[in-house]
């Protein structure tokens, strides 16, 4: 069974927003964007579209109540997830700052998590993330 969600940022491809499989639910990727809306939270683009500077920290937030639209939606929630993964596009720079964010979201649930850096996302985004969660 896919959901998706009215409230979350829009897929930026042919994708659901989560699928249950079992008691199982699996997100997608989730980025920062703000919902219905191409904005990215902190992100100041030229006028050819390439990033001239981040807010790692306003993302963190963003991806952070993004992934809670989309567990709440689908009959999860916050406390549910068990598995994080999550991409930087600079990790020298950005791994701090997400680390401290992530230890305030995850004080009660802490979920197995990978961290990896990657070139780039679809969107001008610095962060993503990828969940299983347990639905029921």
């Amino acid at each position: 069974m896919k959901f998706e969600s009215d409230k979350a940022p829009k897929p930026v491809g042919a994708y659901p927003h989560a699928r249950k499989v079992g008691n199982l639910l699996f997100l997608s990727g989730v980025g920062p964007r703000k919902p219905n809306s191409k904005d990215i939270p902190g992100v100041q683009l030229d006028k050819d579209e390439n990033v001239i500077s981040h807010d790692i920290e306003a993302q963190c937030h963003a991806v952070f109540n993004n992934i809670r639209i989309i567990l709440e939606e689908s009959g999860s929630n916050w406390d549910n997830l068990v598995d994080v993964t999550v991409f930087l596009t600079d990790m020298r720079r950005d791994f701090d700052t997400y680390n401290r964010i992530y230890a305030d979201y995850f004080k009660n649930n802490q979920p197995c998590r990978t961290t990896v850096e990657v070139t780039s996302l679809p969107t001008p985004i610095a962060i993503e993330l990828k969940c299983i969660a347990t639905i029921v």
